[in-house]
């Protein structure tokens, strides 16, 4: 063999072993960056069963960081792993999603367990609360289940049972979503509600030099809305805008005009859109003792 002949060879092997490791390192690549829905790691079993057996579903996705699972009945869970009792039979679509992003189904049949009697609840249980709500803001819980012997609230926030009443108050500490998870001795298997809870103007305090400066900007925000409004631009979005991120959803929160007597936000807001050539001047809010929410405004306007 000659000289060439062996460094030909030699160079096919190089190449060879340099196309194989660019291909290992493309994949690596691949797998540690770039993420899908095929990246999940997660099962439910098992897949077929009855009535009242136990499902038990695990979650081990490496690049989790949040995850929800829905049973397809309504119930959500939070953990990376547990068990869930089914209370009818159908066909269900359990379906886990990973950091808000990135979703796998499983299909579970739920057969009638034979020799028994399905007894149709004859109240559905119910949670009722907002889906939103401020920082700090007090939110109120209710379920219209009334003859329950116990009543178990968990907030979500805690990891804990939070309340035992029948109507429950609570004031998230943190910004987020959470999910609210409820049970009596009266339901068969727990309710759950998801809210989302916004940071509160508190939390901005740190990054503004002076309380001063919290009222500015918010009196401009609320100012530039108004305007748009007096404008006949879009109402409802400016309407709901302000309604939501300042007045913690308070319609009848306090309105002033020109040191005039105090109207309500809403009758304001509506006579605003029909009060052509309006200029707003100033606008000065009062905000509460946690500077949660707007109570109260006052306004300078002219034509």
């Amino acid at each position: 063999m000659s000289y060439f002949q062996r460094n030909k060879k030699q160079i096919i092997i190089i190449a060879s072993l340099v196309v194989l490791a660019l291909a290992a390192l493309i994949y690596w690549l691949q797998k540690r960056y770039f993420r899908s829905s095929e990246d999940i790691d997660a099962k439910v079993f098992p897949t077929t069963l009855q009535v009242g057996d136990t499902l038990r579903y695990q979650d081990k996705t490496g690049f989790a960081v949040s995850r929800l699972w829905n049973f397809g009945d309504g119930n959500v869970s939070v953990m990376d792993s547990g068990i869930y009792i089914f209370s009818r039979p159908g066909y269900y679509q359990v379906n886990i999603t990973v950091n808000e992003k990135y979703s796998k189904n499983f299909t579970i049949q739920v057969a009638e367990r034979p020799g028994t009697e399905i007894i149709e609840d004859t109240v559905v249980a119910t949670i009722e609360g907002p889906q939103q709500a401020m920082q700090y803001e007090n939110v109120v819980f209710r379920t219209n289940i009334t003859d329950a012997t116990s009543y178990n609230w968990s907030f979500g926030e805690s990891g804990a049972v939070d309340a035992r009443e029948r109507m429950a108050i609570y004031a998230y500490q943190k910004p987020g979503t959470y999910v609210v998870t409820f049970y009596t001795d009266k339901t068969q298997y727990p309710i759950t509600k998801q809210i989302k809870i916004l940071p509160s103007y508190k939390e901005v305090s740190d990054s503004v030099s002076s309380v001063d400066d919290i009222y500015k900007k918010v009196d401009d925000d609320f100012k530039y809305n108004l305007q748009q409004i007096a404008n006949g631009n879009d109402f409802n979005a400016h309407y709901n805008y302000l309604l939501k991120k300042y007045l913690c959803g308070n319609e009848n929160a306090v309105i002033k005009v020109n040191d005039s007597k105090a109207n309500n936000f809403y009758y304001y807001c509506t006579g605003l859109q029909f009060d052509k050539n309006v200029t707003i001047q100033s606008v000065k809010v009062g905000l509460d003792d946690n500077l949660s929410c707007v109570t109260k405004v006052d306004i300078i306007q002219s034509k």
